[in-house]
């Protein structure tokens, strides 16, 4: 599984970025996890803001920062 983070490196992606580790963990999941932190790359995605949050290619979130839960919920239905 890949899970991407966009964002610049601002708190909140950063802090997006440990959540998702995190729920990665408690989700049981293998992971691949890659920040996206060129402008350029991240305008390929359909969000309006940053963070974002990519699981095997398919935008979770944009925006805000979502749950732990919320994204062990999308991990173990992307499996």
């Amino acid at each position: 599984m890949e899970i991407k983070i966009l964002g610049t490196g601002c708190p909140k992606c950063k802090r997006l970025e440990r959540t998702a580790h995190q729920a990665a963990e408690e989700a049981g999941v293998e992971a691949t996890f890659v920040k996206v932190t060129d402008i350029n790359e991240i305008m390929n995605y359909p969000i309006a803001s940053t963070p974002g949050l990519v699981v095997d290619g398919e935008v979770k979130a944009s925006g805000r920062l979502p749950s732990i839960q919320e994204i062990v919920g999308w991990l173990q239905a992307a499996r």
